[in-house]
């Protein structure tokens, strides 16, 4: 079982934003996206960890909601159901990068888990996540390593 902690960042809300995930046994990587939102590099974090751990069992450790709560209450079946429009009948935000999520996620679905954890607090994987994330904002580059 692969654990991956991901997390988004964006210095504003629209502005340059970074994402990065973890893998507790010690592989990371990071991102950017100038302009983003916060909420877009959240899933972009848990879309690039599945896009690279794409066999075998995962779990997406997540301090996003707006992530863990679409797959934990299935949020993207009355997105699909209604044309990929959201409750109240708008267009599903970020919907470029929710698809191939949702998609990757329905191909794996008893391979995928996803797991809130309470963010800026004291699990030290979640706060690397986001030390990568932020560092990718600011700096507008992104990193991968093999180890730790």
């Amino acid at each position: 079982m692969n654990t991956l902690y991901t997390d988004g960042a964006c210095s504003g809300n629209p502005g340059p934003g970074g994402w990065a995930w973890v893998d507790v046994a010690g592989p990371w990587a990071s991102g950017s996206e100038n302009p983003s939102t916060n909420q877009r590099m959240e899933i972009f974090a848990a879309l690039d960890a599945l896009r690279v751990y794409d066999t075998g069992p995962v779990t997406i450790v997540s301090d996003s909601t707006y992530v863990v709560n679409c797959f934990r209450d299935k949020w993207w079946d009355g997105w699909q159901r209604r044309g990929w429009l959201n409750a109240a009948k708008k267009p599903v935000a970020n919907r470029d990068l929710w698809e191939p999520l949702i998609n990757l996620y329905l191909a794996r679905r008893d391979e995928i888990a996803f797991r809130w954890v309470k963010g800026h607090g004291t699990d030290p994987m979640n706060n690397r996540a986001d030390e990568l994330a932020v560092a990718a904002a600011l700096t507008q580059r992104g990193r991968v390593t093999s180890g730790s």
